[in-house]
């Protein structure tokens, strides 16, 4: 729901989940804070705070970071989607900077999905809250959404090029003035959106857990570390180790119940489940005003009726932890806040 309320079409009490009370009701206690460090063999992390945990039993779902190291050059220019947290309180203040700046300029960093839904959100706000300023799109040459499938590019890239955002399929670095191009262009930018590949975790390299060689924590089909029996993983954090997952990000909101039965397991006995990994994954991607594309392996369609799927989706998934029940749909905003 982030590019939805990026755009004004979601307030941001709708688009969260309230952990505390979820974790009064389950008889949990809740820790605010970030890993920042793990050893394994001594069976502790380390938080920001500076205090460490010991555990008996770990399961891991910290996700990943964004890589920009080719971009930390911009400073304060650089505002990254994850953490979401962050870029969530950075948004407003870029809105109306851009609202008090004529020509001002936003470029958007990465082709994948997240970009594409940010470039396109950035632009709906700015039409409707009146910014006399331009969006740029900055992917690789492989175009916008490799890996997915021919029609759903030529689709997005329809839609993406409708909305007026420029569109540099050439790989960029950071640099003082904005973004340079591979071809030698320069784009000047008062503020660049990063939406670009994840890496793990820098601390993961230190944690004396099993890594594949992109520094991911391995795990096998039951979700557990393949070097530490009593570590689990789910999300874009791990790597299988016995299956090739498309986008282990989505996965995690299946293997849920996976991973809660085998950390019953872990604790009382009886047999692990495996995950599967699904072979096709259904993608919903933000394209506009109540205007939305669906991808489904080599299938793909786009409408409003898309948007509404993905709207009723979207709220009957964050329904399912509130106490309210569903988002009404009379919470969904025509404007922004």
């Amino acid at each position: 729901m982030l590019p939805g309320w990026v755009a004004g079409q979601y307030p941001l009490s709708t688009c969260r989940v309230n952990l505390e009370l979820l974790a009064q009701a389950a008889g949990v206690r809740l820790l605010l804070d970030q890993v920042v460090g793990m050893d394994a063999a001594r069976r502790c992390v380390a938080l920001k705070a500076g205090k460490s945990m010991d555990y008996d039993l770990l399961s891991l779902d910290v996700g990943s970071e964004t890589d920009t190291s080719w971009l930390e050059v911009l400073g304060t220019k650089l505002l990254s989607n994850k953490p979401v947290d962050n870029f969530v309180a950075q948004w407003p203040h870029l809105l109306a900077q851009a609202k008090a700046t004529p020509g001002y300029q936003l470029v958007v960093v990465g082709g994948g999905v997240a970009g594409v839904e940010m470039a396109l959100a950035a632009k709906h706000a700015f039409s409707l809250a009146g910014v006399q300023g331009s969006v740029d799109l900055v992917a690789s040459e492989s175009g916008l959404l490799p890996g997915h499938a021919p029609g759903v590019q030529v689709r997005v890239t329809r839609l993406t090029k409708q909305a007026g955002i420029g569109l540099h399929f050439l790989r960029g670095v950071g640099v003082e003035e904005g973004v340079l191009l591979s071809d030698g262009r320069l784009l000047p930018a008062d503020r660049v959106i990063a939406a670009t590949g994840a890496r793990a975790p820098i601390w993961l390299g230190w944690s004396k857990l099993g890594l594949d060689a992109h520094g991911y924590l391995l795990v096998d089909k039951h979700q557990r570390s393949v070097s530490h029996p009593n570590v689990f993983a789910a999300g874009d954090v791990c790597a299988r180790a016995d299956a090739i997952m498309s986008n282990p990000d989505k996965d995690a909101f299946h293997v849920g119940s996976v991973l809660a039965h085998n950390l019953v397991v872990m604790l009382n006995g009886g047999v692990f489940q495996a995950h599967v990994p699904k072979r096709r994954k259904l993608y919903l991607l933000w394209c506009g005003s109540r205007y939305a594309v669906v991808s489904w392996g080599r299938w793909s369609a786009g409408g409003q009726w898309v948007w509404h799927l993905k709207d009723w989706i979207n709220r009957r998934f964050i329904g399912r932890f509130t106490n309210s029940g569903s988002i009404p749909t009379s919470q969904i905003l025509e404007h922004t806040p």
